[in-house]
């Protein structure tokens, strides 16, 4: 059973997955620091490109299904229509309410 994104514990967190999950491009952006960086599976990525292929163009989503760390460390199914769905891992830096850097990769 998935967390209500409502209920995740970290408020910058929370409000990166709701922009994330209902496609909201402005509220995604202004989940993030405007310096944000971001990583999947180890490598560096550039976000405008990654967040544009892997979220928006292919209407991704995420189920968390466990958080740790308080909130900024999470365990989702996540699904797009470019890769269809697996389990995912997802750690999360904030500063002053604001995600400046996220890490993703298959759980």
């Amino acid at each position: 059973m998935p967390i209500p994104v409502d209920k995740l514990s970290d408020p910058a967190v929370r409000a990166f997955v709701a922009a994330l999950n209902s496609h909201d491009r402005a509220a995604f952006h202004a989940a993030l620091a405007p310096d944000a960086t971001m990583a999947d599976d180890g490598s560096d990525r550039d976000l405008a490109q990654w967040t544009e292929n892997e979220i928006f163009a292919s209407r991704g989503h995420m189920d968390v299904e466990t958080e740790k760390g308080g909130g900024r460390d999470l365990v989702a199914r996540y699904r797009n229509d470019m890769w269809g769905e697996m389990r995912t891992q997802w750690h999360f830096v904030v500063e002053d309410g604001k995600v400046t850097r996220f890490e993703t990769g298959q759980a």
